[in-house]
């Protein structure tokens, strides 16, 4: 029996992903992506260093960024994100400025990353005054209220874990306890950084019980890629990505696939 009655495969179009060598959430990034969009993810070259600023500014080399640019050419994707939030904060605004710069050079396409789409969605939010959940070491930690600082954003407080390594494994209950003890202050939202943590599922329930927006690094990458590309990402109950949750906050028990 013929397939031509099938009529596809339908048109996608692409984003590229640079990540780090030991990003893990390949999946995470796919639910906020619409069907008719394609991610393609290449990796930044291992090095034996644990997570901290020192592995910050090795993945965020601009010949590192180039080589991996130059390599999803070939699935000519619209836009590249450079899925990191350390490796983009590390050198402060000015240098998230030149990681977009040598990543467009490479790719003659428009790039973003994470740093740079996080402060977007703080414009789009209208939020001035945040609250800080990482799973990185205080210096680390430090590094990124800097750079909010420089961008002008007041961090209110701030709640980390000191990890590593291995942060992919970090569950979701750690991550909503941390969001808790950092919305303590007065904050207008709260941000959940670094790409290799867990955070999509965990949204919508802080959003209800802690009364302000809540982002995190992957959905804000994606958030900015494919508003890039004149779409939306995929969230509901997620108040940068769905107008309605804007409106007021959803109680847990009101969201399909919480009980």
């Amino acid at each position: 029996m013929g397939v031509s009655f099938l009529g596809g495969p339908y048109p996608q179009r692409g984003v590229g992903v640079v990540a780090p060598f030991d990003f893990a959430l390949d999946r995470e990034l796919w639910r906020w992506v619409p069907d008719d969009v394609s991610l393609h993810l290449t990796r930044t070259p291992f090095v034996p260093v644990e997570v901290g600023l020192d592995l910050a500014r090795l993945v965020s080399e601009h010949e590192t960024l180039g080589d991996a640019v130059r390599a999803l050419n070939a699935v000519a994707p619209e836009v590249v994100a450079y899925a990191c939030t350390s490796g983009s904060f590390v050198g402060g605004v000015a240098g998230e400025r030149a990681m977009c710069e040598a990543m467009t050079r490479a790719g003659a396409l428009p790039s973003l990353t994470t740093s740079g789409a996080l402060l977007a969605a703080l414009e789009e939010l209208g939020a001035r005054r945040v609250a800080l959940v990482t799973p990185y070491t205080v210096s680390v930690t430090e590094s990124l209220e800097e750079y909010l600082a420089e961008a002008g954003i007041t961090v209110t407080e701030r709640a980390f874990m000191g990890l590593t390594r291995h942060i992919w494994k970090v569950p979701y209950r750690d991550v909503a306890d941390m969001a808790r003890r950092a919305a303590r202050g007065a904050a207008d939202a709260l941000f959940v950084s670094c790409t290799n943590l867990p955070t999509y599922d965990v949204i919508p329930q802080l959003e209800a019980e802690l009364r302000i927006p809540v982002i995190s690094a992957n959905q804000v990458t994606m958030w900015a890629a494919l508003r890039q590309l004149g779409t939306r990402a995929v969230g509901p109950y997620q108040r940068l990505i769905d107008q309605a949750a804007r409106r007021g906050p959803v109680l847990p028990e009101e969201q399909e696939g919480w009980a």
